[in-house]
């Protein structure tokens, strides 16, 4: 590889490192949500919606979801 290309990979990682960043806070916020809902308070259009977002959520490995939590632990409380 030459410099060029070891410049480019790097730009690369660094723009999905800071995607990853933004995408575990949305699963932080969106656990912390999820975890505070009660199907019994939400309208019924909703109920379906949050359902797949805690299937989506429990479908994240374990470390992941770990991870996204903590990115939003300040911001959560």
């Amino acid at each position: 590889m030459n410099k060029q290309e070891v410049a480019l990979l790097a730009e690369e990682v660094e723009m999905l490192m800071q995607e990853r960043a933004s995408l575990l806070k949305v699963a932080g916020v969106a656990a912390g949500l999820i975890s505070h809902a009660n199907a019994q308070d939400l309208p019924h259009e909703v109920v379906e919606d949050a359902e797949r977002l805690s299937e989506a959520l429990n479908a994240l490995r374990e470390e992941t979801l770990k991870d996204a939590l903590e990115a939003v632990h300040g911001e959560v409380e």
